[in-house]
């Protein structure tokens, strides 16, 4: 099976929520994902409910329980530390555990960050993150850490008992048509045949796009999803978002 591609549906929230309506529709551009090859939907709800808000989580998770949908996997990634907040939302583990997602991807990001943008240091971090990974684990959903590529890390990730690392590729998108790019991406492929060796799973995000993405797919070869989102609505306004997800989909159809 080729590398799955999971939509980040995080800009379309934001578009709506520059006004006070609901266009566009979180959950139409979901089932147009969809309809157009998209195997997953991610969502990353931030506490301050900058873009996704708890019910935006609720409508997906309604709308994935449908018969024809049943085999489209929900991730939901954000900071298992955020707590409840008084705009309503109600703590990043408790919308979690009550939507039980097939997969959570845990970003170690600060609530006043612009985006995500460096992975977990597991040195100072696995003894706090145990008890969420198992208690995530015990509802049966997939637990995805947000990563950069230092091999201490993935093995760290692997002693934690984390089902699949998520590589942070901004650093590589950065570097792209650079004289860096070799460079920066050498360390995605050494830990990518790392973390294969120690059974974890390999996803991947953040600024990949249409320009980058068969080459880092190229040098990480066992990678089973990368989730995407920023690129591909962007890329709509141009070509529309259905087509926009068929391009993406065109290339990883080229790694099975």
């Amino acid at each position: 099976m080729s590398v799955k591609l999971s939509v980040n549906l995080n800009k379309v929230a934001l578009i709506r929520n520059s006004r006070d309506t609901t266009i566009p529709s979180v959950t139409e551009a979901a089932i147009t994902c969809i309809e157009s090859g998209a195997q997953g939907i991610t969502v990353h709800p931030r506490p301050d409910m900058r873009h996704i808000r708890p019910s935006d989580v609720y409508d997906l998770a309604e709308l994935l329980t449908r018969k024809v949908y049943q085999d489209i996997e929900f991730n939901i990634e954000g900071n298992p530390y955020a707590g409840p907040e008084d705009n309503g939302y109600p703590g990043f583990m408790e919308l979690v555990q009550e939507v039980c997602p097939d997969q959570c991807t845990l970003v170690p990001d600060d609530p006043y960050q612009l985006t995500s943008d460096h992975g977990w240091n597991l040195s100072g971090e696995s003894n706090q993150l145990n008890p969420r990974v198992e208690e995530l684990q015990q509802q049966n959903i997939r637990v995805s850490l947000f990563i950069d590529p230092i091999e201490k890390q993935i093995e760290l990730a692997a002693f934690l008992g984390v089902n699949r690392i998520e590589f942070y590729t901004g650093p590589y998108a950065d570097s792209f048509s650079s004289k860096a790019q070799e460079q920066v991406l050498a360390p995605f492929a050494r830990c990518g045949e790392l973390a294969e060796n120690l059974a974890l799973g390999i996803n991947a995000g953040h600024d990949l796009n249409l320009n980058n993405l068969s080459t880092f797919c190229t040098a990480v070869s066992a990678l089973a999803e990368v989730s995407i989102g920023h690129a591909i609505i962007t890329d709509a306004l141009w070509m529309g978002l259905g087509t926009a997800v068929k391009k993406y989909r065109e290339i990883l159809d080229q790694f099975p």
